[in-house]
């Protein structure tokens, strides 16, 4: 017995001795090649992107077709987009597309009332929404592939036929009337839309708000003109993307949409909206006394994403913004002024967008984040950032491009906005091209040419009576807007 518990014991310590020699080695290999930092990480090059296979026709009533076949699930989905947008309403009835676009799902059809029209998508799990924003409208379905046959004439008729019922227009007016009513709720919303104001103009239509007067103006008869004006064949880019033969889904789209023609004794206007700075310099207070922070906008107004310097801006973005960014390792790690900050050129498809940087910060430190921040603007234009800030900026948009193609829909979605544009198909690959060939002088150079100090405009939303005395220490006129 106790030579049996011997050559245990034996046993137990040969394995122990081996255990250790193994851990100590692979540690000692493990070392060897361990990264001393995240800096010194290796990894090999991302794939190749490669776009899924797809077809592009027209009808002959102009309407363009995208299809693209996956067969990984049993879905389907498509959308239309719509040449139209709430910068076509009339001035004195803002909210008419808007109420348009929701409507067109919301109201009904020719041969379904909303309430039938709702319970036959519930029973079949599917789905048909619309909308109608700035610059473009939508109709889009999604359901499982073998409703298709349910679904899609239900979506060519919401399109074609919709009814527009007068009990959800009020409905939809009440809501837009409450959404006025809160809209001083919250001090990030004001800030965004008086800012929109002050650089493109309070008439412009890309910065006027929907009031209760101009609700007051919209009858059910102007959003059934405003349909028939606006949604027709030849104005609508119709994409699919699912679990269908492209054969078939054409038979399909050329029963339901093949003899549809717009109405001919109305021709939409698509009139050119021209864009200037309407404030230049400045200070603004939107006075909310009860607040104890300030939520601060600066900026002025930028480009179309069709600059051919749009690559290094973006790159230029990526220095200011991020953990890793300029404005936040300042303003929020060293100085500590606020959670959140960022700057940014954000250019528009086919109008002026806006460079505009902002915070929030305690009310105390208003001055010395505006400060600070313009500091940091100025900084950008007159010293070249260094190898680091370019690599970290270009690695950043170049590592995150996989996921601008996750999915085919993503694609579909890409393209048919390109068209609708006028963009070239390619031009996600030439934007991926010139990131990758920006230097340090280029990012020098269109920070000198596009952002512009003298043009600066700056929106604060907080307590003026504590803010206003220190905020003439920055030299510039100081006003308070009315945002009743």
């Amino acid at each position: 017995m106790i030579k049996k518990l011997g050559k245990i014991w034996q046993w137990l310590g040969f394995t122990f001795i081996t255990i250790a020699i193994v851990i100590t080695t692979h540690h000692v290999a493990f070392a060897d090649v361990t990264p001393s930092t995240y800096r010194d990480l290796q990894f090999p090059p991302l794939a190749e992107i490669k776009l899924p296979e797809y077809e592009r026709y027209q009808l002959d009533n102009g309407m363009v077709i995208y299809l693209i076949e996956d067969h990984r699930l049993p879905l389907i989905s498509g959308n239309a987009v719509i040449r139209t947008g709430s910068r076509f309403d009339p001035p004195s009835q803002v909210g008419l597309a808007e109420l348009t676009g929701s409507l067109i799902r919301l109201g009904g059809t020719a041969n379904y009332s909303p309430e039938q029209l709702n319970s036959i998508l519930e029973q079949k799990a599917a789905a048909i929404e619309s909308s109608i924003d700035e610059t473009m409208g939508s109709v889009s379905f999604s359901s499982l592939s073998y409703d298709l046959d349910t679904i899609f004439p239900l979506f060519a008729e919401v399109i074609q036929s919709p009814a527009f019922d007068s009990q959800q227009l009020e409905v939809l007016k009440t809501q837009a009337k409450g959404a006025i009513a809160r809209r001083n709720d919250d001090p990030g919303n004001i800030a965004s839309r008086e800012f929109k104001k002050l650089v493109y103009g309070e008439n412009n239509p890309y910065a006027r708000t929907i009031e209760y007067n101009t609700l007051d103006n919209i009858q059910q008869s102007d959003i059934k003109n405003f349909h028939s004006k606006y949604v027709r064949p030849e104005g609508i880019i119709l994409g699919i993307v699912g679990d269908f033969d492209s054969s078939q889904i054409k038979e399909k789209i050329a029963q339901y949409f093949g003899n549809w023609q717009g109405n001919s004794q109305v021709k939409p206007t698509f009139d050119t909206i021209t864009s200037k700075q309407e404030k230049s310099k400045g200070i603004f207070i939107a006075d909310q006394p009860q607040l104890t922070q300030s939520n601060i906008l600066l900026g002025h107004l930028a480009g179309k994403l069709n600059d051919p310097n749009y690559p290094t801006l973006s790159v230029m973005n990526g220095v200011l913004n991020g953990f890793g960014g300029r404005l936040h390792n300042e303003i929020r790690s060293r100085q500590g002024l606020a959670y959140s900050v960022y700057g940014i050129w954000q250019g528009a498809y086919d109008y002026p967008g806006l460079f505009v940087a902002g915070g929030q910060t305690k009310t105390d430190t208003t001055t010395q984040f505006i400060k600070t921040m313009k500091e940091e603007i100025e900084k950008l234009r007159t010293q070249p950032i260094t190898e680091a800030e370019l690599n970290y900026a270009k690695d950043s948009i170049l590592n995150s491009f996989v996921f601008k193609f996750q999915n085919p829909s993503q694609t579909l979605s890409r393209m048919m906005t390109y068209e609708y544009y006028d963009y070239p198909q390619n031009f996600i690959f030439d934007y991926q091209q010139g990131v990758k060939n920006t230097q340090i002088d280029d990012v020098l150079n269109v920070a000198q040419e596009y952002l512009h100090p003298d043009k600066i405009v700056t929106l604060v939303v907080g307590n003026e009576e504590e803010i206003k005395q220190e905020l003439q220490t920055l030299g510039q006129n100081i006003k308070q807007i009315e945002i009743e």
